[in-house]
């Protein structure tokens, strides 16, 4: 075997593993640049909803230790009073989630009620 040929031999096996890349050289960003969380069903999504697309998008929906399945909405839906229903998402608005169960917890003249 020539010396060429041998050379031409070892370029081609040339082993090529995956790196990571230098952050200004990628196309697209990276799971933190676009904001993502671990849980597909926390995302919000950039366009518009209404309350009704709202209600039917599910956070989670896996079996827990015991086999039973679990179901969590992403969006909790609210009726106000005046009958404004709002879609509240599950991470996002946790606080104002709270609010309202804590209201609903109330009597007609605004006593907590414990059970």
């Amino acid at each position: 075997m020539t010396k060429e040929l041998e050379n031409q031999n070892n370029q081609s096996a040339e082993i090529r593993q995956p790196v990571s890349e230098d952050w200004h050289s990628r196309k697209e960003p990276n799971v933190k640049e676009r904001n993502l969380t671990a849980n597909p069903g926390d995302r919000i999504s950039e366009q518009p909803q209404s309350v009704e697309e709202k209600s039917k998008q599910v956070a989670v929906d896996v079996p827990d230790i015991t086999g039973d399945q679990i179901t969590v909405p992403t969006y909790f839906v609210v009726e106000y009073p005046d009958g404004e229903k709002k879609a509240l998402h599950h991470v996002k608005d946790a606080e104002e989630i709270s609010d309202v169960i804590r209201q609903a917890r109330v009597d007609e003249e605004g006593n907590r009620i414990w059970w």
